[in-house]
C-alpha cells in the first residue's frame, strides 16, 4: 500500500477512502492517512497566513501611497476580506491561531510591501499597525 502512496497519490486516496467508509481499517494504510490529515491542517493554516499577508500587503499600500489608490486596490483588499471571513467559518479552530498568523503575515506583507512600492521596509511599522477586526472590516480603510 505504501508503494502505491509513493507512485500513485490519487489513486491511494481514493483506495484510502473506499476503504475507510467499508470500515476495513485493518487494510488501510493509517500511517499515511494520519499523516495527510495531519498536512491537510497545516496547508488551512498556511492558506489563513497567505490571505492574512495579502490583506496586509493591499492595506499598508493603501496607507502609504494613496496617489496610487484605484479600484485593483480595493477589489483585492475586498476579495481577501471575505475570503478570510469564509475560512474561519469554514475552520472555525483556526481562530486561537489568529496571533500568530498575524504576526507572522504581517512579517512577509512589510516586505512586500516595501519591494511593490519602492518605500523602504522602516517606513511601515514594526509590528501590524491593525487588530484583526480593523482588517477585516467593510468600512476600515487606513488612511
Amino acid at each position: 500500500m505504501g508503494e502505491l502512496y509513493e507512485i500513485d497519490f490519487y489513486g491511494w486516496a481514493n483506495q484510502q477512502a473506499d476503504l475507510l467508509r467499508k470500515g476495513k481499517l485493518v487494510e488501510a494504510d493509517i500511517g499515511n492517512i494520519a499523516e495527510e490529515i495531519e498536512d491537510m491542517g497545516k496547508s488551512l493554516k498556511r492558506e489563513l497566513e497567505s490571505r492574512l499577508k495579502i490583506l496586509f500587503l493591499y492595506l499598508l499600500k493603501w496607507q502609504y501611497q494613496p496617489g496610487h489608490r484605484g479600484n485593483s486596490w480595493r477589489y483585492s483588499i475586498e476579495e481577501q476580506r471575505l475570503q478570510l471571513i469564509d475560512h474561519l467559518k469554514d475552520n472555525p479552530s483556526l481562530q486561537h491561531k489568529l496571533p500568530h498568523a498575524i504576526e507572522r503575515a504581517y512579517k512577509y506583507a512589510r516586505i512586500g510591501a516595501a519591494k511593490e512600492t519602492g518605500l523602504s521596509k522602516n517606513t511601515f511599522p514594526d509590528l501590524c499597525p491593525w487588530t484583526f477586526e480593523q482588517a477585516i472590516n467593510y468600512e476600515f480603510w487606513p488612511e
